[in-house]
């Protein structure tokens, strides 16, 4: 089975861009693991949601998107934990 593409949206792209070095490397190498697995030990699904999960980085929360049929992890949010569920 082939591994899951990544996309990012525009905001978590932006997000990812205004961190320091160090904390953006840290989740980029935590999504990169994402495509072998994106419903690994460690990753939550959120509630009320159909297929939304979130991935803890620090004080930082990954939210994203997982398409089974198209094989695609939609990174939606890159935020600190205090905004990431307003």
């Amino acid at each position: 089975m082939p591994d899951y593409e990544v996309i990012f949206t525009r905001s978590a792209r932006k997000a990812l861009q205004r961190l320091p070095t160090s904390i953006s490397d840290r989740i980029i190498r935590r999504i990169e693991a994402l495509v072998e697995d994106p419903r690994r030990r460690g990753v939550r699904k959120l509630k009320e949601t159909r297929d939304h999960w979130r991935m803890r980085v620090g004080d930082y929360r990954v939210i994203y998107r997982i398409d089974d049929r198209k094989r695609l992890i939609d990174v939606m949010f890159i935020r600190h934990r205090d905004m990431a569920y307003r």
